[in-house]
């Protein structure tokens, strides 16, 4: 995998050379960088055997780099924790054990939950490279879905109107890169539309 040629080199070559990894398993992100023009995670995409052939790895493009292959990722993780990526239930559970769902209610989350936010996809989003500071972007918005449509959840209502506005949510343009680019197969495009469904039908659609 590239992410054992780029340890290679630091191990033997260059041992300034800045990365971030950690699981080498394609579950903690920390390794997604550009590889021949695609954002992907280095610990999953294969080198080409062909010796011939050029490998080009760059940091995540149109973020800031603070040295090498490693991105700030400060406000990413700040647009992430804005939308309360956790539950927040009406109060505690009726028996006061705990929450329980239907299996239907469960496979709602499904496709949604995986998220390694690996910043893969907002950094393939041109509308995110246009106004990071203001949209929220794919990892953010889909996160926002997975815990508006869990059946546990009492802030629907909050959670749209957080990101109902011009710039949070609406300036998304269905480009579909984020869908494209993400490593873990998930659709950040579909989820965002169903945000802006949910938002025009003033309830939760899903």
């Amino acid at each position: 995998m590239v992410l054992d040629v780029l340890l290679k080199i630091k191990d033997e070559q260059d041992g300034t050379l800045s990365l971030r990894r950690s699981c080498r398993e394609g579950i903690c992100g920390s390794c997604a960088m550009n590889i021949d023009g695609q954002n992907g995670l280095a610990c999953l995409t294969k080198v080409d055997r062909n010796t011939s052939t050029v490998t080009r790895v760059a940091p995540l493009p149109h973020l800031f780099v603070v040295k090498d292959l490693v991105v700030d990722l400060s406000n990413f993780y700040a647009q992430y924790k804005s939308v309360k990526p956790y539950l927040q239930p009406a109060g505690p559970p009726p028996d006061g054990r705990e929450y329980r769902q239907s299996r239907e209610e469960r496979a709602k989350l499904d496709r949604l939950y995986e998220c390694i936010l690996c910043a893969c996809c907002s950094a393939s989003c041109p509308s995110y490279w246009w106004s990071e500071d203001k949209y929220l972007g794919p990892a953010a918005l889909l996160h926002t879905y997975r815990w508006m449509i869990d059946s546990r959840d009492a802030a629907q209502a909050e959670r749209l109107a957080n990101v109902n506005d011009q710039y949070k949510l609406w300036r998304c343009h269905t480009i579909m890169n984020c869908t494209h680019f993400c490593p873990k197969g998930l659709n950040p495009g579909k989820a965002i539309a169903q945000i802006k469904q949910s938002v025009e039908a003033g309830r939760v659609v899903g």
